[in-house]
């Protein structure tokens, strides 16, 4: 794949995000923007060489472009699910040298490895020899205290000569000590300005940003300086603000999608993974939340589908319910303790 269409695959792309972005989560998302690249869950190597490598693998075709993203620290290992995720289909690998919580620490990879760019260089090397998809590092911009660019530019120098071609960088130094990972994403502060001049320093690189990006204003001004931007857990929450994307970034016409529409949708993809997988519609229902985030009766519809007293009634009838919910002045509780029956007749 050539610079140009790595730039243009990375251009915006939602973060891989532990417990969220899972194959429901993507399905979803993937109706909102047809281009945006998804990221899975963070995969650790030791889930797929001694694990269900399909729970871990599998994946609506409709989810493309698709990238793995791997956790671990041993080059045969990662080679070895690398080759894994190719034969699944993914659209490119990458490796995880971000995350900052201990349980990640201690399996000796994530943001730790950022100290041992020599080991991430071997991981990444063995990676681009054993796959012919794209091998892609995420990482933050130093660790600890240490607010050196120098830090994070021979980082990523000796990385890119192991064949790395695209880095993805959170604007945050990751504190590895004393920190829960989500004071990781709130308490060291923001320094986009080293992104930028990693693009600077390394312009045949492909160079993505990733932290505290909110609105469309926000990836704008960032696209002036870098290739792609990384969207987390605004994409989650406010998972409307897809909808405009293609149109946005990628020059497709505006969308003529409607939240009833991607609602459908989601129904039908409920009731084929009960039928295929044995999957409760509930797992499912939660990653689509925020899809009426601002809009009238959006809580009550909300307060609907996820609530776990409806668990037993088909994934369509708690749609109905929701519908009925959100236009209605009734508490959600005398929809929940009146029968499907009763309240569909």
């Amino acid at each position: 794949m050539g610079k140009a269409a790595a730039q243009t695959r990375n251009r915006i792309s939602v973060a891989p995000m532990m417990d969220w972005t899972d194959r429901h989560c993507r399905y979803f998302h993937r109706l909102l923007s047809h281009h945006a690249l998804l990221y899975t869950e963070m995969v650790t190597t030791g889930a797929l060489l001694h694990g269900d490598v399909p729970r871990h693998l599998r994946f609506d075709a409709e989810e493309h472009p698709l990238a793995l993203q791997l956790g671990g620290s041993e080059p045969t290992d990662l080679a070895a699910c690398a080759k894994l995720g190719e034969a699944w289909g993914y659209d490119e690998i990458n490796i995880n040298c971000g995350c900052p919580s201990e349980r990640v620490q201690r399996g000796a990879f994530g943001a730790c490895l950022m100290a041992e760019a020599p080991l991430v260089a071997d991981c990444v090397k063995a990676m681009v020899d054993a796959v012919s998809v794209p091998v892609t590092v995420k990482h933050r911009i130093g660790i600890d205290r240490n607010e050196s660019y120098a830090f994070v530019r021979d980082f990523v120098g000796t990385v890119a000569q192991a064949g790395c071609k695209t880095f993805i960088v959170h604007a945050r130094n990751a504190w590895l000590q004393g920190l829960s990972p989500k004071e990781n994403r709130e308490i060291p502060p923001l320094r986009y300005e080293l992104v930028y001049q990693l693009k600077k320093d390394f312009p045949a690189l492909t160079v993505a940003i990733n932290g505290g990006i909110t609105t469309t204003e926000q990836v704008h001004a960032h696209l002036q300086h870098v290739d792609g931007v990384m969207v987390g857990r605004e994409a989650y929450h406010n998972p409307w603000w897809l909808a405009d994307w293609d149109a946005t970034f990628f020059g497709a016409p505006p969308s003529a999608l409607t939240r009833e529409w991607v609602e459908e949708q989601m129904v039908e993809y409920m009731e084929r993974e009960a039928i295929q997988h044995g999957t409760a519609w509930y797992p499912i229902a939660r990653h689509m939340l925020g899809l009426r985030h601002g809009q009238p009766g959006a809580r009550r519809w909300r307060q609907v589908w996820s609530d776990h007293r409806l668990k037993h009634l088909p994934a369509r009838e708690v749609m109905l319910l929701a519908h009925a919910a959100a236009s209605d002045a009734a508490p959600v509780a005398a929809w929940a303790s009146a029968s499907s029956a009763d309240v569909l007749a």
